[in-house]
């Protein structure tokens, strides 16, 4: 397995004209993907207000609408005792010149839905086995898997969720029993993924998501780079019919 923190983003900058020009060089790096029908996924983790979303709505403005979905993935009761765990993900699966964006992901299972009791303990390490076979599957048909954790000091997040309380807009619910960047049960089973699914065909990339810009700036660099090494360079060549 890759040293988790091997792929660390750091950014190069958070000004809105770095941005603006990694969006646009995003956007061109996505043109040969639709090209040559490649697929991809992307993964946002992190706690609430870690600043993934920031940099979600950085990406996605970047990106052709026509060509990504995304996927917030939440804990569902029906979908947890029906059938594999899984299976809602398998339907999520891109097709070909498309992306697929997970706003959390299958990781819920051992971070978020663990420290919240809804996993059982002894299946945790079956799940660890079952997230690598999976990963891997989609390597071996020609996707490309980029993940990005976002870190946060609790300090950082207490500030940012003690500014959503104010807002009247915001419904209140089971996502609002948030778990904070210092509770020890998430850490440990933070540690725990990190050690279990840091692998060498699938390696996380860490965001530090205490500056916004510069946490979006670090999300677009990572998405650039897997994009330039995975995706062709030139345009896919047109085979002439004979008739």
């Amino acid at each position: 397995m890759a040293e988790w923190g091997s792929e660390r983003g750091g950014g190069s900058g958070g000004g809105d004209d770095t941005l603006a020009a990694l969006r646009e060089h995003v956007a061109e790096l996505q043109l040969p993907q639709i090209a040559h029908g490649r697929r991809a996924i992307i993964l946002f983790e992190g706690l609430q207000g870690s600043a993934k979303k920031f940099a979600l709505r950085q990406l996605t403005t970047a990106f052709d609408p026509c060509h990504f979905v995304v996927y917030p993935t939440t804990f569902d009761r029906r979908e947890a005792s029906e059938g594999h765990w899984l299976a809602r993900f398998w339907r999520q699966l891109p097709t070909a010149g498309n992306t697929a964006i997970f706003f959390r992901s299958w990781y819920r299972r051992v971070l978020d839905d663990r420290v919240l009791g809804r996993t059982r303990e002894e299946t945790v390490p079956r799940v660890f086995d079952e997230i690598n076979e999976f990963e891997a599957q989609q390597r071996d048909y020609g996707t490309l898997l980029v993940k990005l954790y976002f870190d946060v000091s609790a300090d950082v997040q207490e500030q940012r969720l003690a500014r959503r309380r104010l807002s009247p807009w915001r419904v209140r619910g089971a996502e609002d029993d948030f778990i904070r960047a210092d509770d020890a049960a998430y850490q440990s089973a933070l540690e725990q993924l990190r050690a279990n699914t840091d692998t060498r065909w699938s390696p996380w990339r860490t965001i530090d998501g205490d500056d916004e810009r510069q946490a979006a700036v670090a999300a677009l660099e990572a998405v650039a780079d897997a994009w330039s090494k995975a995706m062709p360079s030139g345009p896919p060549q047109l085979v002439a019919h004979s008739g």
